[in-house]
């Protein structure tokens, strides 16, 4: 394999932003198969294979981009209370690629169905006949290259094959490995609550490293869940929690063609019934979610293309929160603001340029910005207790903190970023070659 799991479970990254990985194990009524279509050329692996014996509840949120990949405007054409697959591939988004990635996800979902349905044939008491539109399909990889249908489907019986209704926990992380581009580490999270009095898992995997900027939620991320709810319940708890995780995060300014987060849930948990999102019951599994997605977006940026630098922007004190996220993102896709923290430079200059190119008001003479713990700007002055010896040694840290307060309103928003460096030009000089 191209990519090896011991590896990532017992190396120890220098970059100690995100190096935990939890233990994430079997979710009732869930399995996962994972496997190599050899698309890379190296046997990685490249396909991960989910597998909901009863189904899955689910819901989703994909890119606002005008051009999207065909696995996109299948899932959306597909109408289904269920689910019961979802096959994820790397190395090809099926962007671009017409009805030829279109017509290969028809064969390749007649081929996962026909497949699982015989599964159940020989392991279910009641089976069920699965058909084709109960697949999902997510994509990832180069656009525009002819999509690779026939080694998919030549690898469809093998990952059926190795089903197991009992799952080693190990195989959430070949999951998460299985899905990466130029990621250079796998993205898990997980969280546990209680719906009533009933214990409920939230687990998630994600990948994304480049072409990241929020305009739905900037790469593949998928959650699982035992919860009982239904779908429209998922879909509005997953798009309140969207706002201020995968919306929050930028590493470049890019949006994808196939950007989306969906949820799926089995319903083994048999907890009480919910009908309403708003529903007390929900509290503590609506942050658990939250907390799941926020670790998981994360993740995605600080494993930014060629990063060096985890950096957190809090806007406060704004008129409402469009402002103050209009504000964070100005600061945060900032090529002179990114470019001067790779280089460790101090050039609070580039901050102001971004708070004022933003758009919405500011009061300039309350105006406080600070890096960190060290006070920059104070009533809209450079602060009598700058010290540019000091904030050139916080600028080597891996963690930057900027706070900005407007001083026009009482709103908020964070976002998060990363740097440019000249890795990161490097990795999309050479990304196709």
């Amino acid at each position: 394999m191209g990519i090896n799991l011991s590896n990532f479970l017992s190396s120890k990254s220098k970059n100690t932003r995100m190096i935990d990985f939890q233990d994430l194990d079997h979710i009732d009524g869930l399995s996962i198969s994972v496997g190599s279509a050899n698309l890379y050329n190296n046997n990685r692996d490249d396909l991960s294979l989910f597998y909901f014996r009863d189904g899955a509840n689910h819901a989703s949120v994909y890119t606002q981009s005008k051009i999207i990949s065909e696995n996109i405007k299948w899932n959306l054409n597909q109408k289904c209370k269920k689910v019961y697959s979802l096959l994820v591939n790397t190395r090809n988004a099926n962007a671009f690629t017409g009805k030829q990635g279109y017509e290969s996800l028809k064969k390749i979902s007649n081929q996962i169905s026909t497949g699982l349905t015989e599964k159940q044939q020989l392991d279910e008491d009641n089976p069920k006949k699965i058909l084709p539109k109960e697949v999902m399909f997510g994509c990832t990889g180069t656009i525009g290259e002819q999509f690779p249908c026939e080694k998919i489907i030549n690898q469809i019986p093998s990952l059926i094959s190795k089903i197991k209704y009992t799952q080693n926990k190990f195989i959430w992380m070949k999951a998460a490995l299985s899905i990466m581009t130029t990621d250079t580490k796998p993205k898990l999270a997980m969280e546990e609550c209680k719906i009533g009095n009933q214990k409920i898992k939230i687990y998630g995997i994600a990948k994304g490293s480049g072409m990241i900027h929020p305009n739905m939620a900037t790469t593949l991320a998928y959650i699982f869940t035992d919860a009982k709810l239904p779908n429209d319940v998922l879909g509005k708890l997953l798009k309140r929690n969207i706002s201020t995780t995968f919306n929050a995060i930028t590493c470049d300014g890019d949006t994808s063609t196939n950007d989306m987060v969906s949820i799926f849930a089995s319903g083994k948990a048999e907890n009480s019934l919910i009908t309403n999102f708003n529903d007390k019951k929900l509290k503590n599994f609506d942050i658990a979610l939250n907390n799941v997605l926020l670790s998981l977006a994360k993740r995605v940026v600080s494993d930014g293309e060629g990063s060096s630098k985890f950096i957190t922007i809090n806007i406060k004190k704004c008129k409402s929160e469009n402002e103050a996220k209009l504000i964070a993102f100005s600061i945060a896709n900032s090529p002179l603001v990114k470019t001067a923290i790779a280089g460790e430079d101090p050039n609070w200059g580039r901050i102001i340029m971004a708070i004022g190119k933003a758009g919405p008001k500011i009061n300039l003479r309350k105006l406080t910005i600070k890096f960190g713990d060290l006070k920059i700007v104070r009533d809209g002055k450079l602060h009598q207790s700058y010290d540019e010896k000091k904030t050139s040694e916080y600028m080597k840290s891996e963690n930057i903190n900027f706070d900005i307060e407007i001083f026009t309103g009482t709103k908020s928003f964070t976002a998060y970023t990363m740097d440019f460096t000249k890795k990161y030009i490097d990795i999309n000089a050479d990304y196709r070659s």
